[in-house]
């Protein structure tokens, strides 16, 4: 906040989301909550400004607190409630909402009981979020992950998403500091320095935070490669297990995942074999071989939308949060399991992320069929028959969440190699 009494009142917004439904207590807490920076576009038209106590906010989870993704989303509408002092009947959950009509149902179930704000996590809930924001223009709608908000032109539908491959950068120099420490110690050769990764599906986000996760860990440990794996799901215990399973099997030395489960982390533990988490530190389970994990904090943008309600102002159609924002957070690092210089390594990075002279993406860092990236078309627009039609290679790196919330980088990169495309 740029000044006191603006701060008081953010805060007093922003935790008007969360403190009911039905969820685990809170994981560790999130980083402060910092302003958006993302410009806003055609974004929804000013509403009346509310008190706060007129705020009430629906929350749509697509699992529970089971699912490391939804605990992320549960813990910081439940942070941001506490802080602001709501009172319960301000905020609902709806946990365990598939990607289908059930959403729909939901959101109107919610924008009935008196939401303004009608908020969804996961990427399949987008075109019922669409369909319920048509139907009651009167509630905002606001969706993480999704990429049709900028083309929709809807006023009360909004997309949000966080620049995590940032975050997935930072944890991949944990990686590949790890690689270089059981090199040192002879556990194997610089040439056997092979990262796993689970991934749910070969979505451009999944794809994006691999490659991240990779150039991160190659950043400081050159000789690694990865092999990924695709379980078909955002969340399955057991194909995530399995999948951490087979790329051990295959001599992976270290496993990350962008997975939701504990599958693939218990693997680890069991295995000995170290490993990097996502969306919230796995520690407890397994304190032998967690490293640290990245996530997105959604209090700042819970604190935005809420703050946009309450003074009558636009919600951005596209907001992209940031380390700088607070957004692109990292757990404690367990220095059980990690190397040393882990901490100041990923501090010297996340400073130069923040005054822009590291880009995650530069195009010198990375080779695509042999040859260096100079231009790319990407699917921004997200046209069914996923046709590029913007530049995003300029000025040496690949514009990664800078044309949309929505991540886009579905490069294939030279040194990853993928074991199942068939999700």
């Amino acid at each position: 906040m740029k000044k006191f009494l603006a701060m008081i009142l953010a805060l007093a917004m922003v935790f008007a989301l969360c403190a009911c439904g039905n969820s685990a207590a809170p994981a560790e807490s999130a980083a402060p909550a910092g302003e958006s920076a993302a410009p806003a576009e055609e974004s929804a038209a000013p509403a009346e400004e509310s008190a706060a106590s007129d705020i009430k906010v629906g929350f749509i989870f697509l699992h529970d607190e089971n699912s490391t993704y939804d605990l992320n989303f549960i813990n910081g509408a439940k942070e941001a409630c506490a802080a602001l002092g709501f009172s319960e009947d301000q905020f609902i959950f709806r946990t365990n909402i598939p990607e289908g009509q059930e959403c729909y149902d939901a959101a109107a179930e919610l924008a009935d009981a008196g939401c303004s704000i009608v908020f969804a996590d996961s990427f399949g809930h987008e075109d019922y979020m669409i369909q319920a924001a048509k139907e009651f223009p009167e509630v905002q709608f606001c969706h993480a992950t999704g990429t049709k908000a900028h083309t929709e032109g809807l006023d009360n539908y909004h997309n949000a998403f966080a620049s995590i491959y940032e975050g997935r950068f930072l944890a991949g120099i944990a990686a590949g500091l790890k690689l270089n420490e059981m090199i040192e110690n002879g556990e194997f050769t610089a040439e056997e320095a092979k990262i796993g990764y689970v991934g749910a599906f070969t979505y451009a986000e999944v794809v994006s935070g691999y490659t991240s996760f990779f150039l991160g860990a190659r950043s400081v440990c050159p000789t690694a490669t990865m092999e990924v794996t695709f379980t078909g799901s955002w969340y399955d215990e057991t194909a995530e297990k399995e999948g951490a399973n087979k790329l051990i099997a295959n001599g992976c030395k270290l496993i990350s995942q962008h997975a939701d489960s504990m599958g693939a982390p218990t693997a680890c533990e069991t295995a000995g074999v170290p490993n990097v988490s996502y969306n919230g530190s796995t520690v407890a389970a397994c304190p032998n071989t967690f490293i640290v994990s990245s996530r997105i904090n959604w209090a700042p943008y819970f604190e935005y939308i809420i703050n946009c309600v309450l003074n009558g102002e636009q919600i951005d159609t596209d907001w992209t949060g940031t380390v700088e924002t607070g957004s692109v957070v990292l757990t404690e690092i367990n220095e059980q399991a990690a190397a040393a210089g882990t901490a100041e390594a990923i501090e010297e990075a996340k400073a130069a992320l923040a005054d822009g002279s590291l880009k995650v993406f530069n195009v010198s860092t990375f080779t695509v069929g042999g040859a260096a990236l100079d231009s790319y078309m990407a699917d921004v627009d997200t046209d069914p028959a996923y046709t590029g039609d913007t530049e995003v290679v300029v000025d040496g790196y690949f514009h990664e969440s800078e044309f949309r919330s929505a991540p886009y980088f579905d490069v294939q990169i030279d040194g990853i190699t993928l074991l199942d495309t068939a999700f």
